[in-house]
């Protein structure tokens, strides 16, 4: 990592048992000014890693949610700018130049990037990019995060400018049939648990709808065809997390919100 003075760029990630992408993620965002990494408590090798590249590394194992973790790692973060990393993603050299070039321009906006998604092996070039994430921000307007999950900014001044990188962020989200259960289980359930806050309600048809809306829209609208089967099973997995959302909503509603605490 540069050892400049001026903090132009803070590169932050979140962190749990993440030992097998941890280093890459890491290595393709080197060039930043700072790398802060907010653990949630990892029995694997995670913060190890971490450290040993630089990355400056706090723990907080006292779990409440993506979005309080994000507002932990924003107190760290020294740089005129902020940039979001998952761990299971990579800086490509096309977002890097971007990114330099918003930093030397100070605007102020906020910045959406796009994945391209690799499932079991296979980067999925041949289907639409996916994401439209909000990653970048300039410090000094970012206020808060709030949501257990797909946390969303609180900016200062709010309206700000969205501005999309045209380069991609690749994401490494399915890299076994088990981690993909897992991911399926976990996601569905926070999903399920934001509903629940909003007042909304489930149930197995409304779950089979949003399911086959899904799975229509990345397969066929979005060329999941066209990669074979490792692009079936990513969108196959995409689809039943939209089922399994509305089923928990409306069989598991008791348990939600002490899941959504963790």
């Amino acid at each position: 990592m540069p050892t400049t003075g001026t903090v132009r760029l803070c590169i932050g990630i979140l962190t749990l048992n993440e030992e097998k992408r941890i280093a890459a993620c890491i290595r393709s965002a080197a060039w930043a000014d700072q790398i802060v990494v907010v653990d949630s408590g990892s029995h694997d090798r995670t913060v190890e890693i971490a450290q040993s590249l630089g990355a400056e590394v706090h723990l907080y194992p006292d779990w409440k949610g993506f979005a309080e973790q994000r507002n932990r790692l924003l107190r760290h973060n020294r740089g005129d700018y902020i940039f979001f990393l998952d761990a299971d993603e990579e800086i490509t050299p096309e977002l890097a130049l971007e990114i330099r070039q918003v930093l030397d321009s100070g605007h102020t906006a906020i910045w959406e990037v796009q994945w391209i998604q690799v499932a079991y092996g296979r980067p999925l070039t041949r289907m639409r990019s996916t994401g439209g994430v909000q990653r970048m921000f300039r410090s000094a307007s970012v206020l808060r995060f709030d949501g257990v999950v797909h946390e969303n900014a609180v900016t200062q001044p709010t309206g700000l400018p969205v501005r999309h990188f045209r380069g991609k962020l690749m994401h490494y989200s399915r890299e076994t049939i088990y981690g993909s259960l897992q991911k399926l289980a976990q996601y569905s359930q926070l999903g399920a648990a934001k509903r629940a806050r909003s007042g909304k309600t489930g149930g197995v048809l409304r779950g089979l709808a949003s399911a086959a809306a899904n799975f229509f829209r990345l397969y066929v609208l979005g060329r999941g065809f066209l990669c074979g089967a490792e692009g079936f099973l990513y969108c196959l997995f995409v689809a039943l997390e939209s089922f399994f959302r509305y089923a928990i909503l409306r069989y598991d509603r008791d348990s939600l919100d002490g899941f959504a605490k963790r």
